[in-house]
């Protein structure tokens, strides 16, 4: 859904039944707390059956519980504060093996990419950075780890790559001061999102580059201000974002492009293998 997950509910409330009025004032008063609810818990609180929950998400126009708890979560994302994050994964993780549930919840997230990426999309990125001019790679915050680790890469596939440093928001636009149509910008952007990105996107947008945005799901600012995105879920664990989707899709996106480049890139490490052995760059391992 385009709109609000709590607008479709204030805005439903006068077609609600007294079970389902319940849910929804549950829901707009304590949707942090909602969000990571199973339909049975919430239904017991508010005191209704699990599958007049179930109902309730029909009724919203979602195809199951699962896709409205989805839209709760996505929703707040941006909303959290490091505290609050906190203080939810303390609930949601208490009693429970930590270490699995942490590396469940990211296998979770890597089946939903594997499902519902768009495959259209992922081409249209790979064909617009191909014919890139220059490419521009931004992330902040946590983000600027991601970008980091795509710059790395991306290094050893092009000569036209500027990873934007993001010490001060000043040096990010003198870092940007030729950037303009031709090019394409790489912005990694997740909750809670950063205004320093957003500006920069701007800027760069403003000029004639091309966006590509790396982000959560369609709400997300950057993903409005793109032309290509690619996304993939960031769940919060506690005052963690787990960025093992995003780096996944960004590992699709690296063969990918290291594929339409073809021999191009064979020589490029053919090359690099000498410098690595000439310099000593990796031990060597003796043979018995």
């Amino acid at each position: 859904m385009a709109k609000n997950i709590l607008y479709v509910i204030e805005s439903g409330m006068s077609g609600f039944s007294k079970g389902q009025k319940r849910i929804a004032n549950y829901i707009l008063e304590n949707y942090d707390k909602a969000a990571f609810m199973t339909a049975s818990k919430l239904g017991k609180l508010v005191d209704v059956s699990e599958s007049t929950v179930v109902r309730f998400a029909s009724e919203l126009g979602y195809d199951g519980y699962p896709s409205m708890q989805r839209a709760l979560q996505e929703m707040i994302r941006s909303r959290l504060t490091s505290t609050q994050r906190i203080q939810q994964a303390g609930d949601r993780l208490s009693g429970q093996d930590v270490l699995g549930a942490v590396l469940q919840s990211d296998i979770e997230k890597l089946r939903e990419v594997v499902n519902e990426a768009d495959r259209a999309a992922f081409a249209d990125v790979t064909g617009l950075l191909m014919n890139a001019r220059h490419i521009y790679i931004l992330g902040v915050r946590s983000s600027s780890f991601v970008a980091g680790y795509l710059n790395f890469y991306m290094h050893m596939l092009f000569e036209n790559v500027t990873l934007v440093q993001s010490n001060a928001a000043g040096e990010i636009f003198d870092q940007l001061l030729r950037i303009g149509p031709g090019d394409a910008m790489i912005a990694i952007s997740f909750p809670r999102y950063s205004t320093v990105t957003l500006n920069t996107v701007q800027f760069a947008k403003d000029r004639g580059a091309t966006i590509v945005a790396v982000t959560d799901n369609e709400l997300s600012p950057v993903y409005q201000m793109s032309n290509a995105a690619l996304l993939a879920p960031c769940e919060m664990i506690s005052f963690v974002d787990s960025m093992v989707a995003p780096l996944s899709i960004i590992n699709a996106l690296l063969v990918a492009l290291a594929y339409r480049l073809g021999t191009d890139v064979s020589a490029t490490f053919s090359e690099l293998e000498d410098i690595w052995n000439k310099y000593g760059v990796f031990g060597k391992v003796d043979d018995e």
